[in-house]
């Protein structure tokens, strides 16, 4: 009895002996699963926070991207988590076959596997959770308080996140003991203990994998973002989230780039055949493992260039718009609004700012209802087009006072009627050209017209629609109409240089001196309500939570956006840019920042795999006489690749696609969309150069890792050349 368990002893000092030699892998493990459940925790807290939910609109395309870009993340986090697990047990083999070649029984070893994974993956994992919530509330913190703060940027959670990261943490661990579970089953002892030096290469294909799977990558974004459109032209109804699948050849396409990667390369070899061949030999070796890690990180790159476009996009289009305008100050309103500033009151308060105001004018305008063709909804999915005679509201000029107010000279036919639109014409999906009708909405006359053209004015290009009539059509449709269904639009220059505090001030008291009637986003139309109540149907517009504002709140993003009668205040416009898009910018940074680090995590991670894998054969070069310099460039064409194709595909492509989409939207890149890509590109830039501090620092931690000195560069020409 003595000698058995003094034999059973020594065995459980032998497994814990030989579990101090996996510490490193341990350790690798501990970190992988730490930073997947970080990562996921503050997504999803980001997610589920009602100050992001707030802002993106319920279906808008922002809230779509936040989602779209999520799902990259996971994708990736759960690959790289299952990833780390397997290899973790690549290397716990050894241990488990050398103790079943003493006589342990798998029954033996089982709760000690068992207890050993549980405690990893589950204190790891637990401890992602929680340094998630810390990590966000850090991360929001730091954008208060190095780049905007507002009363709309005050972080809240929404706790129900914690079950999407619960759900993450148990599929970790279901995951660990999955494997766990297939690695005990084994019956062949010698292939436990020899299963880390197993190599996964990957079926080869010909060298028409990578542009095969270029052609393939475009052709399935293209499927997937086109998808949504064709499906409602031809069944007249809008697609569920079941449409994304068209996306899914993408992934098919990035993977066969990566295997022609693996496999073949980029580079023509017919004159220097065995140039890199070790480094080419241990890639292919381990191609599946290379090939999967080498997805993830172009997808997570793809996903945090998608994310970080939508901040100089929208940043460089909005500084050049303001920039290019012809007055300082526009502002427009209904009659009926009695409290509203006129000329001298502007000019007494700018008086109180020790300035003045010039160029001051305003013209009459009327709102009034055109007939066209609208979605006609048969239940919440099914539509049809259709004709309606009270399609949507547009504010209407005179001839004359469009020439007063603007300056310009346009001659407008009788029975016509002209659209005001920008120089690039990007706001033409907000105007009616295929009217027939304008109905007065208080005697409901009506007077025929027809399109006759477009008149550029880009400081009145908004998503309202602005009109011109010639004089004596705006007299006889406009006659009967009622001060709420009338208004005045005006412009004045600062005379000398601005004021913060005037622009302010004007901003805080235009906005006081609105009624409740008029406490409402743009996508309100009084016409489309008048149509809805009139066929006994609800006006969609009051049950959507998108649509709310408040006066009570008018530095908010959705007020500064969408408020009917928001002005245009040059200096306003360009210094709170910030503070107007707050928690969309915010949002979409902290996402590239995700994204970012996942993807090097995962880069220096499967970097250090290599170099722990592969200790045996650069153990072996040095017997064989190779000098440092050798073993360099070997460590550097195994790391570099890992870094520089996923930055270098995940970054073209995302660049090519958003530029195709940009042109897509309207048939041309606007001057201001050119702009944003130029940002964009420099910021491409600046995460390239992230990546490239970060592969210096993961070939030293590699050459620390493997005993190999680091070479001074002065000599490493001759030694590489001498080997």
């Amino acid at each position: 009895m003595d000698v058995k368990m003094q034999t059973i002893m020594s065995i459980k000092d032998l497994e814990k002996k030989l579990a101090q030699g996996d510490r490193k892998q341990a350790v690798l493990y501990l970190f992988c699963n730490f930073v997947s459940l970080l990562l996921i925790t503050a997504y999803s807290a980001m997610m589920f926070s009602p100050t992001v939910l707030e802002v993106l609109p319920t279906g808008g395309d922002s809230r779509k991207q936040m989602i779209a870009v999520f799902v990259l993340a996971l994708f990736g986090c759960v690959v790289f988590t299952v990833y780390a697990s397997a290899l973790f047990f690549r290397k716990k083999s050894r241990q488990l076959g050398t103790l079943m070649a003493l006589g342990a029984s798998r029954k033996k070893l089982a709760p000690g596997l068992y207890k050993e994974v549980l405690t990893l993956s589950g204190v790891s994992s637990f401890a992602g959770v929680l340094a998630g919530l810390p990590f966000v509330r850090i991360l929001w913190g730091f954008f208060r308080l190095f780049i905007v703060d507002s009363a709309q940027m005050v972080l809240r959670l929404d706790y129900r996140f914690l079950f999407l990261s619960s759900a993450f943490f148990f599929l970790v661990i279901a995951s660990s003991c999955f494997t766990a579970h297939r690695y005990l089953k084994r019956t062949n002892i010698m292939d436990v203990v020899h299963e880390e030096h197993k190599n996964e290469p990957v079926k080869e294909l010909g060298r028409w994998c990578g542009p095969g799977g270029i052609l393939l990558t475009f052709a399935g974004a293209a499927c997937g973002y086109m998808a949504p459109s064709v499906y409602e032209k031809l069944y007249s109804a809008f697609p569920g989230a079941w449409i994304n699948l068209f996306y899914i050849p993408v992934f098919f396409g990035l993977y066969m780039i990566m295997l022609h990667t693996v496999i073949h390369g980029w580079r023509s070899r017919k004159k220097n055949p065995y140039k890199n061949l070790i480094a080419r030999s241990m890639m292919k070796f381990q191609g599946r493992q290379t090939v999967n890690n080498l997805l993830i990180c172009t997808v997570l790159i793809a996903g945090a260039s998608f994310a970080l476009f939508y901040l100089p996009t929208i940043g460089v289009s909005s500084y050049l718009e303001v920039k290019s305008r012809s007055f300082d100050y526009y502002f427009h309103y209904r009659l009926d609004q009695k409290q509203v500033p006129t000329q001298s009151d502007i000019a007494a308060m700018a008086a109180g700012y020790g300035m003045g105001i010039r160029d001051y004018r305003e013209s009459p305008y009327a709102s009034l209802a055109l007939d066209g063709y609208t979605y006609l909804f048969d239940d919440e999915k099914n539509y049809h087009i259709g004709h309606v005679d009270l399609c949507m509201e547009g504010k209407f000029f005179s001839e004359s006072a469009y020439r007063t107010l603007t300056g310009e000279q346009i001659t407008v036919a009788d029975g016509t009627y002209y659209a005001v639109t920008n120089t690039d014409e990007t706001n033409l999906p907000f105007l009616e050209t295929n009217a027939t009708f304008l109905t007065n909405m208080v005697t409901r006359k009506t007077l025929p017209v027809r399109f006759a053209g477009f008149a550029h004015y880009d400081m009145l290009a908004d998503s309202f629609g602005y009109y011109i009539l010639n004089d004596e059509d705006y007299d006889i449709i406009c006659r009967g109409l009622t001060e709420d269904w009338l208004g005045s639009a005006a412009f004045f220059n600062a005379d000398g240089k601005d004021s913060p505090a005037f622009a302010s001030g004007f901003f805080y008291t235009f906005v006081d001196s609105f009624g409740p009637e008029c406490e409402h986003t743009v996508q309100f139309s009084r016409v489309v309500q008048t149509r809805h109540e009139e066929a006994g149907e609800e006006y969609f517009y009051w049950n959507d939570p998108m649509f709310r504002i408040s006066y009570d709140r008018p530095d908010d993003s959705n007020f500064r956006a969408w408020w009917s009668y928001m002005p245009k205040i040059r200096l306003l416009d360009r210094g709170d840019f910030l503070k107007t898009y707050a928690v969309f910018l915010m949002m979409f940074l902290f996402i590239s920042i995700i994204c970012i680090l996942a993807a090097a995590i995962i880069s220096y991670t499967r970097c250090m795999t290599i170099a722990l894998n592969n200790r045996y054969i650069f153990d072996d070069l040095k017997r064989l006489g190779a000098p440092p310099a050798f073993l360099m460039q070997e460590i550097r064409n195994q790391s570099g690749n890992v870094f520089r194709i996923p930055a270098l595909i995940g970054m073209s492509i995302i660049y090519l696609l958003y530029t195709l989409i940009l042109y897509v939207n309207d048939g041309k890149i606007t001057f201001g969309e050119a702009g944003g890509m130029a940002a964009s590109f420099l910021l491409l830039l600046c995460i390239g150069s992230l990546f490239f501090f970060l592969y210096r620092y993961t070939i030293r931690q590699m050459a620390k890792q493997l005993n190999i000195s680091v070479p001074k560069r002065k000599h490493y020409k001759h030694e590489k050349n001498n080997p």
